[in-house]
């Protein structure tokens, strides 16, 4: 089995579990009896948990200087911790088992994109074609679920996502440490003097106005969707979509960075993502418009999520590669998505549907503004 094979399994794995976990846990929750509040506090601990984990997780593979053994260690705890909910379904226990389970969870993957970096080397641009089979894990189990919950107990969900786990931590074992590059000297670069530079000052800032963009997207696609006529099985078509524009766009995107640079792509993903968002609040009713729409996914993660990765490869070398690796899912993916969630629910409830995305295109559009920032920082590379 070659490293890519490996590598490339991991990522299936585990985006298979968060294609299983994400879309179904409500249903399976609210079936248990739960509340459509408590079903929402207890997916909101998943949420802050990637907050604060990557970060933990990050310092501590930074300081031993290894993290295949992080990342193994933590596949098991992840699926350790999940089997808990087999062995009691009150609120609170759910509520600390998802805190544990999550606390692992969230907290390998950026250690596995640091492992994955490092392994391609010099070949670090063609990231995305190993990347994009966590988009083929994710569509599968998508698809999977939604024909076989159909005919089986949503009972069966906890034991289906523990299986995913389960593979999960069988492939890290399959993953070898990668060997350490020579990086004296910038390995041992304080971490405050890299955040201090303006060029990584704008990357994050912009990596987390682009993720805030999608807190609405994520909370509220489904349902929008809906209102607009439209079944839930459209719904689900319609995410597999976009999913597989990503997967679509990965396979081109080690050309792309190459010949564009990684900041103009992410200046042009979040353009895109500013179109995206404001053409779902002004025409969502038609299914031409939600088709392009999904479409337009290919850029507002299938390229950011690449050109981003490749420029906190650049900016947090040797050994400050698991912080950067962390704060970037932190910051963007946690904290951004957590703001944009909670700002489109209040609008939701108080102002309209459609106002959501207005918010996430103005989000969307503030990131640009940053992007362009950082391209002109660092002469559009």
């Amino acid at each position: 089995m070659t490293p890519h094979v490996r590598l490339s399994s991991f990522y299936f794995f585990y985006f298979a579990s968060i294609g299983a976990f994400m879309p179904y846990w409500g249903p399976y929750l609210a079936e248990r009896g739960f509340t459509g509040a408590q079903i929402g506090e207890l997916m909101a601990i998943v949420l802050a948990t990637k907050i604060v984990a990557p970060n933990v997780w990050g310092w501590l593979a930074d300081r031993s200087g290894v993290r295949m053994p992080i990342i193994r260690w933590g596949a098991l705890a992840a699926l350790v911790g999940f089997a808990a909910v087999l062995l009691h379904s009150g609120y609170w226990w759910l509520a600390a088992v998802m805190a544990v389970f999550s606390f692992f969870w969230n907290a390998i993957l950026p250690q596995f994109e640091a492992v994955t970096l490092r392994t391609l080397g010099r070949d670090s641009h063609r990231y995305a074609l190993v990347r994009l089979w966590g988009s083929v894990g994710f569509i599968v189990a998508v698809a999977a679920l939604g024909w076989l919950l159909g005919r089986v107990a949503l009972g069966w969900l906890p034991w289906i996502v523990l299986a995913l786990l389960a593979g999960l931590y069988l492939t890290s074992l399959q993953v070898r440490e990668p060997r350490e590059a020579d990086h004296s000297g910038d390995g041992m670069r304080p971490l405050a003097a890299v955040l201090r530079r303006p060029e990584v000052i704008a990357l994050l800032a912009a990596c987390f106005f682009m993720q805030a963009s999608h807190g609405p997207y994520y909370a509220f696609f489904t349902l929008y969707v809906e209102e607009q006529g439209f079944s839930r099985a459209v719904a689900g078509q319609l995410w597999a979509l976009g999913v597989a524009a990503e997967v679509l766009l990965f396979l081109v995107m080690p050309r792309l960075i190459l010949r564009f640079g990684a900041w103009v792509l992410i200046t042009l993903a979040l353009l895109l993502t500013t179109l995206r968002w404001w053409l779902l609040a002004l025409v969502p009713e038609t299914l031409p418009a939600l088709l392009f729409i999904q479409l337009l996914h290919a850029a507002s993660y299938g390229v950011y999520h690449a050109a981003a990765i490749s420029l906190i490869h650049v900016y947090f070398p040797g050994r400050l590669q698991g912080r950067g690796q962390a704060l970037y899912s932190s910051l963007s993916f946690g904290l951004g998505g957590a703001v944009g969630a909670l700002g489109s629910g209040y609008l939701w409830d108080g102002v309209g549907p459609a106002s959501v995305y207005v918010f996430a295109a103005l989000l969307a559009a503030v990131g640009a503004l940053v992007s362009v920032a950082g391209m002109l920082r660092t002469g559009t590379r």
